[in-house]
């Protein structure tokens, strides 16, 4: 069998992102360091997974393809993430000044999502 352990999303600020992650998710910091091509990395997560944020050295925070991953080939669509308490989760967004949207009951759970503040979309599900 195996299983997901981890993405990696580049954003031009790894240490606002891992904040960001930290505070709604309650996150730790798993390593951090030089990255790639001269860039800078942080793994941000659970002792199981996580999500390794990657800047390049010369990323801008207005360096973007698009506004759309749906319509990039291998464009990023949104990182899943699972919450024990989703109206708990969804406050926590709320009180970082990030509107959550698409709110669902489907089966076999209630799902929301939110675009953080370098377009990097997350849906957070809960499966009661």
């Amino acid at each position: 069998m195996a299983r997901l352990e981890h993405v990696n999303v580049t954003v031009p600020d790894p240490r606002a992102t891992a904040a960001m992650l930290s505070d709604i998710f309650g996150w730790k910091i798993r390593w951090e360091g030089n990255g790639s091509e001269g860039g800078y990395s942080i793994h941000i997560g659970t002792d199981n997974d996580y999500i390794a944020l990657y800047t390049g050295p010369d990323m801008g925070r207005d360096q973007r393809v698009g506004d759309n991953s749906y319509l990039q080939k291998g464009g990023l669509n949104h990182i899943g993430i699972v919450v024990d308490d989703l109206g708990a989760t969804e406050a926590k967004v709320k009180a970082a000044g990030i509107t959550p949207h698409s709110h669902m009951d489907y089966e076999p759970g209630k799902r929301f999502y939110f675009h953080d503040a370098d377009g990097v979309e997350y849906e957070v599900v809960n499966y009661d």
